[in-house]
């Protein structure tokens, strides 16, 4: 059954330049490890075809076990400032859905398997 979400306001219009500005690319997650001295944040490892980056995400208060998303396609953001957190630095953005409405976030994925370092768009 789905759960019931109290629907958040648009946001304010942006310009399809605005958008493009975003580059979001399918990865393949390769590997997923604790972040030391953290307890919530996970080190991914993402292959986007021609590269691969680490990227954090805070899988471990959104998942019980967050190795389960190992292997699995889904989107990223990549041209994000890199970010350092407990010395290492993220370089992306995991897309998911639902966290920010409160509810227990599942991955952006493609449709069916598409190559590694797709764009969105």
């Amino acid at each position: 059954m789905m759960e019931n979400i109290e629907h958040a306001p648009v946001k304010a219009a942006v310009t399809i330049e605005d958008l493009e500005k975003l580059d979001i690319r399918v990865g393949t997650i390769l590997k997923v490890e604790d972040l030391p001295r953290s307890k919530t944040v996970s080190v991914l490892t993402v292959d986007f075809g021609d590269r691969q980056r680490t990227i954090l995400s805070s899988l471990r208060e959104e998942r019980e076990d967050p190795s389960e998303i190992e292997g699995k396609q889904a989107l990223f953001v990549l041209n994000l400032e890199p970010r350092k957190i407990s010395g290492v630095t993220s370089e992306g953005m995991l897309y998911d859905i639902g966290y920010a409405d409160g509810i227990k976030p599942a991955l952006a994925i493609p449709e069916w398997p598409v190559p590694n370092g797709c764009r969105l768009g």
